[in-house]
This record gives structure tokens, sequence and C-alpha cells, in this order.
């Protein structure tokens, strides 16, 4: 008796661990916290018309972004798989440094960055803790573009227009970015786990200005920002 129930334990025990395993053909699904922490640098804000002309020690800094994040990931095979990853779209201040320090907060955007990973888990598909590691490549583009009042009146007292008669907007080039990616994941059970992973993104945009006066565009200056945010994901996840 004690040899049977023995042998019945093993057999559960194995079955439990193949319930664990990733294997060809499995989808994960994920959703938790994402943050944006930049690693930036800027070059000096340069008008380009109606003459050429530097903003002498002007820069800027991105400050930190939180979002919801969801992934979705298919597995090849025990050890191959490749993950999509996507967020709420984070909203990130920008604010003055150097000569442009006293202004305080220059403007916000929202960063859109749809990611694609090829990942590859080491230990074995049965076992719980997997480390991983993965590279891919982000699009990345911006929307609600807005800069404060204050960078505005700012721009208008440089040229020497009446701030009440203009406006500056701005636009970020969107462009493709590599992305590296370390992790881990942990299996509770067959279907509920969670993960851990940090991405660097090579990211760089340039921030074009258009000023008017009466509607009427009288200058165009441009920054050229270097974002390289490192990116943390803690999400829990669900295979079936």
């Amino acid at each position: 008796m004690k040899t049977r129930l023995f042998a019945l334990a093993a057999v559960a025990a194995l079955g439990s661990g193949s319930a664990l395993a990733q294997k060809a053909g499995d989808w994960q699904v994920g959703a938790g916290w994402l943050h944006f922490s930049p690693q930036d640098s800027s070059k000096p804000l340069t008008f380009t018309s109606p003459v050429a002309a530097v903003v002498p020690g002007s820069g800027a800094d991105a400050g930190n972004s939180d979002t919801l994040g969801l992934s979705a990931t298919y597995f090849f095979d025990s050890h191959w798989a490749v993950e999509g990853v996507i967020g709420v779209p984070p909203k990130f201040k920008l604010y003055g440094t150097g000569t442009l320090a006293p202004i305080g907060e220059l403007g916000e955007a929202r960063q859109w960055s749809p990611t694609i990973l090829a990942k590859y888990y080491f230990n074995d598909g049965e076992a719980r803790l997997r480390p991983y590691v993965g590279l891919g490549a982000t699009y990345v583009w911006y929307s609600d573009v807005q800069l404060t009042p204050s960078l505005q009146g700012a721009l208008a007292n440089r040229l020497g227009i009446p701030v009440a008669a203009s406006s500056t907007t701005a636009k970020l080039d969107s462009s493709f970015a590599p992305v590296f990616n370390v992790g881990a994941a942990y299996q509770f059970d067959p279907h509920w786990g969670m993960s851990f992973s940090v991405s660097y993104i090579r990211l760089s945009t340039t921030a074009k200005l258009t000023t008017t006066a009466v509607g009427v565009p009288v200058a165009k200056s441009e920054s050229s920002l270097k974002l390289n945010p490192i990116v943390p994901y803690l999400a829990v996840t669900y295979k079936f």
C-alpha cells in the first residue's frame, strides 16, 4: 500500500511539473506596472529661421512616468518566445535646464511605444523560476504635445513680438528604436505567474517649434533630445 501511495504521489508531482512548463503553442498574457525613467541629454535650443541662432546654455530634462503595461507572449518552444508589450500612453513633462531652468516646466506630451521582443528563457521549461533575455524594437510617436505659457512667453520676448499676439506649437519626431531586455519569470501554478524585466531603449527625438504672430509663422526653432529610457516592467501573468 505504501509503495502504491508513493507511486501515485510521484505521478502527481510529475504531472504538476509538466503543467507548469512553457511549451510550444502556449500563450501568456500579463498586466502590471510600467515605469519610464529617461537617461536624457539635449542639445541647445536653436532657431532655424528667420535667422539661425543658438540659445546659449539652454537644455531640457524629461521627467519619469508610470503607466499600466499590457503584454502577450507566444512560445515557439520551451525556450524561445516572442512578446508584444504596450502601455497606456504615459505623459511626460519636460523641464528647462541651464539658461531655460528659470522657466521651469516647458511642456508635456504622451508617448506611444508598442514594442516587440524575441526572448530566450533559461532553465528547463518545467522550472518555476526562469531568467530570460530579450532583443527587439519599438516604434515611438507622440501625441497631445503642449507647451507651457511660460515657454511661449519667453520665446515671444526673445523674438521681440507681443506675447498676447503670439503662440508656439511643437511637434516631436517619431522613430524606430532598439530595445534590450533582461528579466525573470516565476510560475505559481499552471496558470498564474509573475514577471519582472528591465528594458533599455536607445531613443532620441527632435522637438520642432513654430512660433506665430497673429496667426502668421514668424520663427522656427528646434532641439534634439536623447531620452534613452530605462523601463522596468512588473506584471502578473496568466498562461493558457
